[in-house]
């Protein structure tokens, strides 16, 4: 008997360590970062071999260092960090492959083979690793879409791109459907010296849905939208802080859809231009400053080839687009711009807090293009046809080449006020939970905060009163012959 219970009690001993093992096992059930010389081979093996549905799942807290693409290959694969956490714990894949002679590894993951639909990239971090060199020409960070469906990017962060973008949905033959690219933080991508720039969100895929994400200096456009006829795009936030941004939300490019914008809407965003460098404003009574970095979104929305390209499509235009509903602050050249646009309803987009309109002619605007004065909303009713635009919008001879024109080398022309800052670790849409227990504290701290917002709002409202009374003068100060501007 004595026997029966030591084997017994032996058994449950190694019953409960072989559970337990299973669930360490579990728990640490990732492709590992090192040895690095091995990893991307590695992973792509993995993919290749996984076959259909298969998750390919990093560990939290590595990098890997991958000298090559990462390849989807089979219909619904995912990777994803292990857990699925939103803040730096997420895996990072950085794009660490050889250059040369502005050629060489720019993107970490690729979805546009043939058998890529219905796959997923999710909780990891993207990092292009370019740090202030030249562009190298090449792919985006991410590449997805080609002719694919029900693609999934979401509580992905990509910044620093090598190359053009730091999230491309590829339109393939036209046949991409039905990509989902959400809550996912973006950026800084490219520099805002001439032709370095990079896009934030490219897309060119039919019915993509693009929400809730945070793009945060991107330097040629924060979200571009290729056509993509019945995309929608909403919640998003764009903002600079220290770049000038080309353009904030575009929807200008004529190919690959032929300016085909057909059930494509634009509503619900939030565009922050440049802002002052610190300012007080009891010291500061006009309510604007300076900025060092000369950081302004040129055009907050921007409709139509023309704004950008000039005469480049002709007489093509964009058409049948919907944008309502978006809220734009701070300092812009134009907030909203149309030109070689029709059927296009533009209705209820508003600024807010304090703005200002800023910029003159650059040493790239053409000798024959007359440059507007910088405002909220203007459109080029000579291009523009058949359109239902807010009646805020003012009539302009010429809207093309938009972007051509620079902010101020310095001057007291910014507006004080806040940019969205990365106050939190988690990722865009993260859901923290909370007690249902209340507690006197929380009453107190929430009838403050209370008490703040209202001050806070009011403080804007009278802020966004002022910068409408200076916006007369500011017009008068980019004109002036002795207007300085940065080259």
């Amino acid at each position: 008997m004595e026997g029966f219970l030591d084997r017994n009690v032996l058994h449950r001993l190694k019953k409960h360590h072989t559970a337990f093992e299973h669930r360490r096992r579990d728990s640490t059930n990732c492709e590992p970062a090192d040895p690095a010389n091995t990893v991307t081979d590695r992973l792509n093996s993995l993919l290749k071999n996984g076959g259909d549905g298969y998750t390919l799942s990093l560990c939290p807290n590595q990098t890997y260092l991958i000298q090559a693409p990462i390849l989807f290959a089979h219909l619904n694969q995912e990777i994803s960090t292990l857990g699925y956490p939103t803040d730096d714990t997420r895996a990072v894949l950085s794009v660490s492959g050889p250059v040369s002679n502005g050629q060489g590894h720019t993107t970490a993951v690729d979805g546009t083979c043939s058998t890529c639909s219905g796959v997923k990239l999710r909780h990891v971090q993207i990092d292009g690793t370019r740090r202030g060199a030249p562009p190298t020409n090449g792919g985006a960070n991410i590449e997805m879409g080609g002719g694919n469906s029900n693609q999934l990017i979401e509580f992905v962060r990509s910044h620093d791109p090598r190359s053009w973008s730091c999230l491309h949905v590829a339109e393939g033959p036209l046949t991409c459907n039905g990509v989902v690219i959400q809550n996912n933080d973006i950026g800084p991508c490219g520099s805002d010296q001439f032709q370095q720039w990079a896009d934030g969100i490219s897309v060119s895929c039919r019915n993509a849905t693009v929400r809730n994400n945070m793009v945060q200096d991107p330097t040629d456009g924060g979200i571009v939208i290729f056509g993509s006829p019945g995309t929608q795009v909403y919640n998003n936030t764009i903002w600079i802080l220290n770049a000038t941004l080309l353009g904030g939300i575009n929807m200008v490019d004529y190919e690959p859809w032929l300016g085909d914008y057909t059930g494509t809407v634009v509503y619900d965003n939030t565009i922050y231009g440049g802002f002052a460098e610190g300012g007080d404003e009891d010291e500061d009574k006009d309510g604007k400053g300076t900025n060092s970095e000369g950081a302004i979104i040129k055009i907050g929305i921007a409709v139509g080839p023309r704004t950008w390209f000039g005469d480049k499509f002709g007489n093509n235009v964009s058409r049948n687009g919907n944008i309502h509903s978006n809220k734009l602050t701070g300092a812009f050249s134009y907030g909203m711009a149309i030109s070689s646009a029709t059927n296009f309803t533009v209705q209820d987009n508003v600024m807010f807090g304090n703005t200002s309109f800023i910029g003159a002619r650059g040493p790239n605007c053409s000798s024959t293009d007359i440059v507007p004065s910088p405002g909220p909303f203007i459109v080029d009713l000579n291009t523009t046809k058949s359109s239902s635009i807010q009646s805020s919008f003012v009539p302009i001879d010429d809207g093309n080449s938009l972007t051509c024109v620079l902010p101020p080398n310095g001057g007291d022309f910014w507006p004080e006020g806040l940019n969205p800052s990365n106050i939190s670790t988690s990722a865009p849409g993260a859901v923290s939970a909370s007690s249902s227990h209340s507690h006197p504290a929380g009453i107190a701290i929430g009838v403050i905060l209370g008490v703040i917002f209202c001050a806070i709002a009011a403080w804007f409202v009278r802020k966004y009163v002022m910068s409408r009374r200076e916006a007369t003068r500011l017009f008068n100060s980019t004109r002036n012959p002795n207007y300085t501007q940065r080259i």
